[in-house]
C-alpha cells in the first residue's frame, strides 16, 4: 500500500500558530534528515487520522507532496493530545534510497494456538525491533513462528528470520543483546513451579 498526503509549506511557527492550525483541522510537522535543513509543513488532519491507524503508517515509506515537490520520508516521532482523537504534531525523516535507515518495525506472532496446545503459556517479551536497511529492503513486518516452541523454549532475536538485506540494530552491539523474543512458559502451579518452589524453601532453612 503506498502512503500519499499532499502537505504545504509552514511560514507562520510557533505555539499560537499551532494552536491556530489545529483548530483549522490541520496537523503541524517537521521534515528533516538527509543532509538537508529542516522544512515546517501542515498537513490535513483527518487525513492523518485515518492513516495512523493503519500499522503500515508507521513502518512504510511515505511520501509528501510538499507544494509540489515530493519527498520520501518516515514517521519518526507523533504527538497526541491527552485525551481526544487527536494528533497534534509528527516528526518525518527523510529518506535517501541510497542510504540505510534505521527504525523500528512490529513483529507478528504466529503459531501460538499450536504451542499453546502442548500445555504452556505465551509471554512475548518484545513487540518490534530496530532495524537498518536500505528504503527499498524495509519490512512492513517481521514473522515470529511460534509453532515449533516447547514448553520451556525461548526465540532469541538470533532465532529470527530477517530478510535479505535487513539488519537489526541490536545485535550489533555485541555479545549480551541476543533479546528474548518470545517463550512458552510452564503454566503458574505446574510441577515444575512447584518443584523449583520446594527447592527455594530448601535452601532457605
Amino acid at each position: 500500500m503506498s502512503y500519499i498526503f499532499e502537505a504545504e509549506l509552514r511560514t507562520d511557527l510557533g505555539k499560537g500558530a499551532s494552536r491556530r492550525l489545529r483548530r483549522e483541522e490541520k496537523v503541524p510537522a517537521i521534515v528533516y534528515g538527509a543532509d538537508k535543513e529542516p522544512v515546517s509543513i501542515t498537513l490535513d488532519h483527518n487525513k492523518i487520522i485515518e492513516a495512523q491507524a493503519e500499522e503500515g503508517f508507521y513502518t512504510h515509506i511515505l511520501t509528501l507532496n510538499i507544494s509540489g515537490e515530493k519527498t520520501e520520508v518516515l514517521v519518526k516521532d507523533m504527538q497526541r493530545h491527552p485525551f481526544k482523537p487527536k494528533v497534534t504534531h509528527i516528526d518525518f525523516l527523510r529518506v535517501d534510497a541510497s542510504h540505510k535507515v534505521v527504525t523500528k518495525v512490529p513483529l507478528h506472532f504466529v503459531g501460538e494456538e499450536a504451542a499453546v496446545k502442548k500445555g504452556g503459556v505465551i509471554a512475548r517479551q518484545i513487540t518490534e525491533v530496530e532495524v537498518s536497511c536500505l528504503p527499498k529492503d524495509l519490512p512492513e513486518f517481521i514473522e515470529v513462528n511460534t509453532a515449533d516452541l516447547e514448553v520451556g523454549d525461548t526465540i532469541h532475536l538470533t532465532g529470527l528470520k530477517v530478510p535479505a538485506g535487513v539488519a537489526l540494530v541490536e545485535l550489533s552491539k555485541g555479545e549480551g543483546h541476543d533479546q528474548a523474543v518470545v517463550s512458552l512458559n510452564a503454566p503458574k502451579g505446574s510441577a515444575s513451579d512447584d518443584e523449583d518452589d520446594s527447592a527455594e524453601e530448601a535452601a532457605a532453612e
